[in-house]
């Protein structure tokens, strides 16, 4: 009587299917994942730019006018992690124009959000690596 051997396990074609289709899954998802933590990272910067533009709406209703200078502002940056410094790059009667930039593993992002009075409207634009 002749005994079948069963064979278990993969073959090495299984194997290197597997070891391809992986690799090709990992150069599509870290470019991806890069760009979302980019993206995570940045939004502080634009929360940060949110509270300037709160701030600058108080000054101009108590001086009538928008200022260049952070100090008279007393934004707070304590407490974040990538975005800690502003400025404010432009100032008219009708609005302004303030950009942060990010340090330490958000170097290179930047965010820069322009307000203005006559539409209403801020607008925040980001710069990525």
């Amino acid at each position: 009587m002749e005994k079948k051997r069963s064979r278990s396990g993969f073959t090495l074609i299984e194997l290197m299917t597997v070891v391809i289709i992986v690799g090709i899954l990992a150069i599509v998802a870290i470019p991806l994942y890069k760009t979302h933590l980019n993206k995570a990272r940045a939004s502080e910067g634009a929360a940060l730019l949110g509270t300037v533009l709160t701030a600058e709406r108080v000054y101009f209703s108590e001086k009538g006018t928008y200022t260049d200078d952070p100090d008279e502002l007393g934004v707070s940056t304590e407490g974040n992690r990538f975005f800690v410094d502003y400025t404010i790059t432009s100032v008219g009667d009708t609005g302004f124009t303030a950009e942060t930039s990010g340090i330490g593993v958000a170097e290179g992002i930047t965010v820069e959000m322009t307000h203005s009075t006559t539409t209403g409207t801020a607008d925040l634009e980001y710069t990525f690596p």
